[in-house]
This record gives structure tokens, sequence and C-alpha cells, in this order.
């Protein structure tokens, strides 16, 4: 199947099956997240150590992050999704038998090499099929998919606990979902294109406001998930129900997701970009204000969610519209990573804010993440087109 008769056929339907392997990427991903912070902070460890631990995913996709549409073109995009997420498997169960930062930020390192490939891969998969004037709600369905995966995952971790090895090993369990919805589509998945002259420092610099945003929101969801329940156990609230601040968070993406994406499909989006930028840096300065055991928080923590994980499809919208062909899988890569590494500077930058002034670090230190985004929108709409 060529990408051209994929969105000549019926778009929708071939999205479908990344949309279903997305939901179960988000599940596992919701479920296997809080685990190694929780664990470390049990066992004593400082929050700078844990957020370099947890940065070391970041570090891993990011060694292997570029030749991750070489390996798509070869193999295809449903294998290459299917094998690595049985090699990200074999990895959970690693954690099982093994103890203390240095091992696990060796076996987080390699869950990342081996975790990207399936989310790039699903990203270029969307966008090589889906018509420009859909993109922005394909990408919000996307988005809303992984995010529903995401709020299941507390919920799991109610049922086999935080601390342990079943956590873990339900992890290595929920990998099978993600292969199931592909395995039809083993021959059949896009054709992705890869140019051997992979200049990916040229489309960052075409698109600097989408990429930028791909790097906030990076920051911003991967300091929630590694700090949150953190956050929360510091706070005075219990670790389970510290994990339910993410269902919070990830139910707020879910809910807000369409109506943004509707809105970026019909609006200028470096506008509706701005407003979520802006709207997630006052969320964030309003955090800390906000008491721990009060519902107020669980409001906040929601918008926060929904409207700061808007950032990412409306930059992947905007990414779309610009590029196409061969270059669509290098912008998609480029954009992936430059998530990852908003997340490997974010992460280490929170821990050391939080253990200098206390949780209002987490929110203060977003907060500057998010305005400095909005405000890149903001000198962006200066520019015509």
């Amino acid at each position: 199947m060529s990408p051209s008769s994929a969105a000549a056929g019926s778009p929708w339907r071939t999205l479908l099956p990344v949309f279903a392997a997305c939901g179960a990427i988000g599940l596992q991903a919701g479920v296997a997240l809080p685990l190694v912070p929780l664990a470390l902070q049990r066992e004593g460890v400082d929050k700078l150590t844990i957020g370099i631990v947890s940065a070391a995913w970041a570090l891993g996709m990011l060694s292997f992050g570029t030749r991750i549409p070489q390996m798509a073109a070869r193999f295809g995009a449903a294998p290459s999704i299917i094998l690595a997420v049985i090699a990200g498997s074999l990895v959970m169960v690693g954690f099982t038998v093994t103890s203390g930062p240095v091992a696990w930020f060796v076996l987080t390192f390699v869950h990342g090499v081996v975790g990207g490939v399936p989310w790039v891969v699903s990203e270029i998969w969307m966008n090589v099929v889906v018509e420009e004037k859909r993109r922005g709600r394909a990408m919000a369905v996307y988005a809303a998919m992984f995010a529903f995966g995401m709020a299941l995952g507390p919920f799991v971790l109610q049922v086999v606990g935080v601390y342990g090895p079943r956590p873990f090993l339900t992890c290595a369990a929920l990998a099978v979902l993600v292969a199931v919805p592909l395995l039809p589509f083993w021959k059949t998945s896009p054709r992705i294109a890869h140019p051997h002259d992979s200049g990916f420092r040229l489309v960052i610099a075409a698109a600097p406001l989408a990429m930028f945003a791909g790097f906030s929101t990076g920051a911003g969801e991967q300091v929630a998930f590694s700090f949150l329940p953190v956050y929360a156990v510091n706070a005075g609230v219990p670790a389970e129900t510290g994990t339910l601040w993410l269902s919070a968070f990830v139910i707020g993406n879910i809910v807000l997701q369409w109506p943004i994406g509707w809105l970026a499909d019909h609006a200028d989006r470096r506008v509706v970009l701005a407003a979520c930028a802006l709207l997630s840096t006052g969320l964030m300065l309003l955090l800390p204000l906000v008491p721990a055991h009060s519902t107020g928080v669980i409001a906040v923590v929601m918008l926060w969610g929904g409207i700061s994980f808007s950032i990412y499809p409306v930059g992947l919208a905007l990414l779309g519209r610009r590029f196409n062909g061969g270059d669509i899988a290098r912008a998609n890569t480029a954009y992936s990573m430059l998530y990852i590494l908003g997340g490997l500077i974010g992460r280490p930058l929170t821990g050391a804010a939080m253990d200098a002034v206390g949780e209002p670090g987490l929110g203060w230190t977003l907060a500057i993440f998010y305005a400095a985004v909005g405000l890149a929108a903001l000198l962006a709409l200066r520019r015509a087109g």
C-alpha cells in the first residue's frame, strides 16, 4: 500500500489500527512510568538522581532515534512496531531481577532505545495517510487514544500495586496488546519513504515553532509522569492515590483533545498553540497554591493535562502541513526527539528545583517552558501564512 493510495482511499479506516495500538502503548506507559521513580523514592534516593534515572529513557531514544525512519522503511511500519514492543517487554522483566539507580539507569536507557520505535513510527504512519483538512482532528484522536490508555494505567496499579516485581511483569504482558491490532497489517501498513540524506537539522530549522512545541510538551508531560506522584506523596497523599493524579492528568487530555483538535482545523494553529501554552503557564503557577487534599487540585491537574498536552498534536498538525514524502519521516522523528529532549532537560531541572525550593519547584519550572513556547507562537503570528 502506498501513502497516496491509502490517503485516497479511506484514511480514517487506515488509521484505526494505529489508533488502537496507541491506546495500548498508552496503557503500558501509564503503568510503567511511575514505577521507577516511586521505587527509588522508597529506597531513599534523592530527587535529582530520580530525575537522572528517569531521563535515561530519553538518552536511549535520542541515541537511536535518527535510525528509526530507516528501520521503518526497511522492515515496514507494523513489523517495526511489533518487534520493538516485544523487545521492550523483555526489558521490563529485567527490572524484576535488578535493583538500584545504576542498574535501572541502564535498563531505562535500553527501554528508550526500543520504546521510541512504536511511538515515532505510529506518528509517521498517521501523517503519511491523513488529509490536511482533518490533520488536527486526526492528531487529536491519536493523543486522546494514547491518553485513554495512560488514564487506565494507574487503575491497573491499584490492582497490582506499585512496588515489587508484579507491576513490571504486568507492563511486560501489556506489550502484547500493542501488537494485536497491528498483526493483520504486517504486510499492508503504509510504505514509509526515507531518503539517504537525512537532514534532521534542516527539518528542524524549517519548522522551528512546531519543533519547540514538541520540546515544551516533552518537558511538561515527562515531568508530570516522573514527579507528580512524588509531589503528591511529599504533600501527604498516599502513593496509590498519587498515581490517580496521573489519571486526572490524562482524563483532562482525553476530554479536551477533540475540541482543541477541531479548533486547530478551523483557526490559525499558531493562535491555538499560543493559547494552550499560556493557559498552561497560568495553571502551573496556580498548582502550588492549591491544597493537595482538596478537590481543587484534581481540577487543576485535569486542566493542565488537557490543555498542555494539546500543544503536542497541534504542533504535529503544523508539522504535517509543512512536510511530505520522505521529509515527513525525518520531520516526525526530529519532532519526537525534541519531545524527548524536553524531558531529558526538564526532569533533572525539575528534580533539582524541588530539592532546592520544595514542591513548588515543579510548577515554577514548567511555567518557564510553557511561557517560552507561548511567546514563540505569538511572535510567529507576525509572519504571514
